[in-house]
Order: structure tokens, then sequence, then C-alpha cells
């Protein structure tokens, strides 16, 4: 800061009078006398001097070019971020994404104002107003059933040209398909899946695995950069990033997603109760039910409707079921004949059949049926 302040004036020599301007002096009008001298007037007293003097010469500007520098780079650096879906797993994100320094707004059917507040993020009611932020990154964080509604809902018109568009829904090619065919060409497009959820990363999310595929992503520096810096967010947190594509991760979470949920269900039909001699297996049925119960039925039912591997999944665990049953009572078959028969079939040796289900086909081919595998089985 440079501080002005009047300095005292020390007087004029002859020498500087000489050099006054006729405006600061005014000479008295004298009588004609000879003989005397006029003389002149002291000016000392009259004549007032500014002097600058620096006070201090490091203090902090509103420009000054370091700190401006500095927010330059933090704001290339973060990103400003619009949840849309602010229920339980939307807040469990936002929680992250605002530690790490980004900019979170949320929009919501329900009135969550005061949770966003709790966790510093602004709510807006209005889906208008929120698209008026011109956010860089739209995240769906909506239930599988009713994205399609959500999406076709937001003004798109009043987002950046150029905004990327998230989802983390539990199945892929869905999402992906209606990406492409409801947003403009000029938005990006990013399909993701967190392995992961409140529950399973309530302590941590590092180890936990998070599929991502980048559907389409413009050209340019600015927009790959965008991208990278929001798949950071769980990079960061040590999450184990796997790029996949979209039709492979609904092949691989039909058969391991889709068959827990569905396994938790049917453990949770036969209201299975905690007891004095749990081992560690039954534990384990108690945990897995407990974790699936805690979902919504939404959320296992989008598995199911917009999943196409998920019906052949579940048509094998029902032949894996019956395939069951039936070695069992194959087993007890024999046990009644030993009953029934005795010692006569003594030392007649009895093949013990085992059935395996066939290989999984692949995605457009019906399951063989029971009596075709029979068939094929005697043949």
């Amino acid at each position: 800061m440079i501080s002005l302040r009047p300095q005292p004036f020390t007087g004029v020599n002859s020498k500087q009078c000489h050099s006054l301007s006729p405006s600061h002096l005014s000479r008295p009008s004298l009588p004609n006398l000879s003989h005397k001298r006029p003389s002149l007037p002291n000016l000392s007293h009259k004549l007032p001097s500014l002097r600058l003097s620096i006070r201090a010469i490091d203090a902090a500007q509103p420009f000054d070019y370091e700190s401006h520098l500095s927010h330059r780079f933090t704001k290339s650096t973060k990103l400003k971020i619009a949840i849309v879906g602010f229920g339980n797993f939307g807040q469990f994100l936002a929680k992250t994404i605002v530690n790490q320094g980004h900019t979170v707004l949320a929009h919501s059917r329900s009135d969550y104002s005061e949770k966003a507040a709790e966790l510093k993020v602004s709510f807006f009611k209005d889906a208008d107003d929120l698209c008026e932020e011109h956010p860089d990154v739209i995240l769906l964080c909506t239930s599988i059933i009713s994205t399609e509604f959500v999406l076709k809902s937001l003004p798109l018109q009043r987002l950046k040209r150029n905004t990327l568009f998230v989802d983390v829904l539990s199945v892929k090619e869905f999402p992906k398909s209606l990406f492409l065919q409801t947003l403009p060409q000029e938005f990006d497009i990013l399909c993701t899946h967190p392995m992961f959820g409140p529950e399973s990363g309530k302590e941590s999310w590092k180890g936990l695995s998070f599929v991502y595929d980048k559907v389409r992503i413009g050209n340019g520096e600015s927009r790959e950069l965008r991208c990278e810096r929001f798949l950071d967010i769980f990079k960061n947190e040590g999450c184990r990033m796997v790029g996949m594509s979209c039709a492979e991760h609904d092949r691989h979470a039909a058969g391991s997603q889709f068959i827990t949920h569905t396994m938790g269900r049917v453990l949770e039909k036969l209201s299975l109760d905690s007891t004095p001699i749990n081992t560690k297996g039954y534990e384990t049925l108690l945990n897995l039910v407990e974790n699936t119960a805690s979902d919504s039925f939404d959320l296992y039912y989008g598995l199911f409707m917009y999943n196409k591997n998920a019906m052949e999944q579940l048509e094998r665990l029902d032949l894996a079921f019956e395939s069951l049953k039936t070695e069992l009572f194959g087993h007890l078959h024999d046990v009644l004949r030993k009953q029934l028969f005795g010692k006569a079939e003594e030392g007649v040796e009895r093949p013990v059949d085992r059935i395996f289900l066939p290989e999984l086909p692949q995605n457009g081919r019906l399951l063989s049926s029971r009596s075709e595998n029979a068939n094929k089985e005697t043949s």
C-alpha cells in the first residue's frame, strides 16, 4: 500500500524565490519613492508543499498476479458438477466430491435443501435454475426405471453445448443407448458404474472397482481433460479403475450382481434368523440378505428389466435348482431300493450320475429345455 502524506515546508531561499511563478507571488504596489527600496514579503508560512513517501511495498492487492494465477489454476483443475437425483447414492457421492474441492450442485424431485446445506451443496428445486448455472458435468444418480423420464425432462437448451453427461446406473447398455438417442451430438457421454454403495463404501473406496466407458468424448484438449478430471475423483480415492465396454459390463454383471441380488432376495423370503451356533458361512448369508434388502426393489427390477442377460441367468438358476433336486432324490431312491430289495442287489454297482448345466449360450439364443437336455444325455 502506498500512502500520501503532506510534508512541512522548510522555507524558500533567495534563489528559489526567483523561480516562483507570478501566480504564486504578487508584488505590492509601491509608492514612487526613490529613496526607499521595497522588501519582499516572507512567504514561508504561505506556500504548502506535498511530498510522496512510501509506507509499504508488499501488500496483497485485489489483482495481484500470483493470486490471479493461483485462482486460474484452481479453476482449471476443479469441476462444477450437477447431481440430478439427490437420494442416498447421490448424497454418498457428493460428500467425497465436495471434500476434493469441486463445486457441487444438486436437483431432485424431493426437497433435500437441508441435507444439501449440511454437505455444502447448492440445492435447486427447479431444473431450469440448475442448468442455468452451466455445470461442467451432469451426473445422473436416478433409479434405473426413472432415468429416461428424468433425462427427457431436463432443459438441455440451457446447458453449455459441450456439457459432459455421466450416469452411475448398475446397467450400462440401456443408458448408453438412451444418451445417444436423446442428447445432442455436441454433448459428451461417459457411462460409469461404481461397484460399491453407501454400505460397502462407507469406510473407504480403496480397492473397490469403478467401471467406465468413454462412449463419446469430443475432440479438444479441454474436453478430454474434463473427462479425466472426473475419473480422477475416483482414482484419487484409491478405486480400481476398469475400462470396459457397456456390453461386456452387462454380461459380467448378470452373472455376478444380478445373481447376488437374486440369492439375497430368495434367502430373505426364508426369514433367516441368527442362531447361537452360527457358522461363518451362515454369517455370510445373513450379511448377504442384509445388504440386498437395504436396496430398493426398483433396483433389483431394473437389473432384471434393463439387462438382456438377466433372463438367461434366471433360467440357468432355475435349471440348477432342478438338477440339484434331481441329484438329491436320486440318492434317496438308491436308499429306498436297498431297503426294499435288501441283499438281492448286493454286488451290483449302480452308476452315480451327477448333472451339470451346459455352458451359458450366447446372447440371442434360447436355452435348451429340460427334455432336450435329457434326450442329449441318453443319446
